[in-house]
């Protein structure tokens, strides 16, 4: 969806080989942001260590100085993540480390320190495989997602964080689910990538014919006066229609109408359920919905 976007608001022709490059570079972009939110999560739990060294070499250290509790910081997930070879690569190549953020990772772990949910994950002496699990999930979900000044610190450094949060949401706590699944090298699987491509050749390639199935549909709108992103979710449900077997069209047209929702105007989600449906129920009555792929075709 991002890549039609930027094709159909670029000036000049665009190869079908730039077309991908650019899709390629969205995916890259997705691939920073998650990295620094993995690496991010990592710095605030391994923050404990760095916690109890700067209050132990104080000149007086008090009791409670000596006693600072670092179990989080070998939380065993956390471990796996680190020495994960996949991980190290993508650290190296996208330079979360360059980002600054020390002031950022010690206030959430200040914040961390002071919720009954650490105190009740310290206190317990023992590693469950659930717990591990949960206090990083804790993290990411009740103190980084919920701060403005982590939202807005991703905004900086990341533009392309609002159209990819609920995504990366996701996608970390899935990660979190299970760690060892995961590879750092692909943000999405060579099935995905192929679809992706796939989809996004059909959607340029069969761009008139899609066109001309829905302006007819469109009654009273004017076609020029209809939100561009609107019109390339329908040529996109449009095309997984009649190019991509393997698709249920419910599935499609409810896919549509989220994105519609979540990225278009307030109308977009009913506008867009409604001219897939039309032409979902036409093509069926027609006889005309035979799911083939587009290379067979």
């Amino acid at each position: 969806m991002q890549t039609l976007y930027t094709l159909q608001t670029t000036q000049g022709s665009i190869t079908a080989v730039d077309a991908e490059k650019i899709l390629q570079k969205h995916l890259d972009q997705s691939r920073q942001l998650f990295v620094y939110l993995i690496y991010f999560l990592t710095e605030v739990a391994r923050y404990a260590e760095k916690d109890a060294r700067q209050k132990g070499s104080k000149h007086l250290p008090t009791k409670e100085d000596l006693s600072v509790n670092i179990k989080i910081s070998g939380n065993e997930i956390l471990w796996r993540i680190l020495e994960d070879e996949s991980f190290k690569k993508a650290v190296t190549e996208c330079k979360p480390n360059l980002i600054d953020n020390g002031e950022l990772v010690r206030k959430f772990y200040l914040q961390l320190v002071e919720t009954p949910e650490y105190k009740a994950y310290i206190s317990e002496p023992s590693r469950e495989k659930k717990t591990e699990k949960e206090i990083l999930e804790f993290i990411f979900s009740n103190l980084l997602l919920p701060s403005e000044s982590f939202i807005s610190h991703l905004e900086e450094n990341f533009i392309h964080w609002d159209d990819d949060a609920e995504m990366m949401n996701q996608l970390v706590l899935n990660f979190l689910q299970k760690p060892a699944a995961n590879d750092f090298r692909e943000m999405i699987s060579q099935e995905k990538w192929k679809f992706a491509k796939d989809l996004l050749r059909t959607v340029e390639e069969k761009k008139e014919f899609t066109l001309d199935m829905i302006k007819p549909r469109l009654k009273n709108w004017d076609a020029d006066r209809i939100a561009l992103l609107d019109m390339i979710l329908m040529q996109m449900g449009v095309c997984e229609f009649l190019f991509f077997e393997t698709i249920p069209t419910k599935v499609t047209i409810n896919e549509y109408i989220d994105l519609a929702k979540e990225y278009s105007t307030p109308q977009s989600g009913q506008f867009v359920n409604g001219i897939l449906d039309n032409i979902h129920k036409d093509l069926q009555s027609q006889d005309k919905l035979h799911k083939i792929s587009f290379r067979k075709n």
